[in-house]
């Protein structure tokens, strides 16, 4: 198959959206999908990132209306929760779909040629 053989379907990667697909919001959104609420110390450890960094990419989603961050305490404690909106579980998902159809098109083609 060449190139030119596949000029009606789009390529999977034309799909994939810049601001998930992103490495540490992709990082974010999977983590926030797997539990209703996730505290920022959380996120910060398991991505292994700085707070500024951290505080960077979720003001990305946030203002893409992709997570939720709430502030609060627990005890005496300030804490920072961060949960996945409607939107930004939608989001994943086509991100998700995107990348299944990427890899089950490159399966498709067989190894790379020699």
């Amino acid at each position: 198959m060449s190139v030119a053989d596949d000029t009606e379907e789009q390529h999977p990667t034309l799909a994939l959206d810049d601001t998930v697909h992103q490495r540490v919001r992709l990082g974010i959104l999977a983590i926030a999908r797997e539990a209703e609420s996730v505290e920022f110390a959380f996120l910060k450890q398991e991505l292994g990132l700085t707070d500024g960094n951290l505080s960077r990419h979720l003001k990305v989603l946030e203002d893409s209306g992709l997570v939720a961050v709430n502030k609060g305490y627990a005890g005496r404690r300030p804490r920072t929760w961060i949960a996945l909106t409607p939107t930004g579980a939608q989001a994943l998902d086509h991100e998700l779909r995107a990348l299944r159809a990427l890899v089950h098109r490159l399966e498709a083609a067989g190894p790379p040629p020699t």
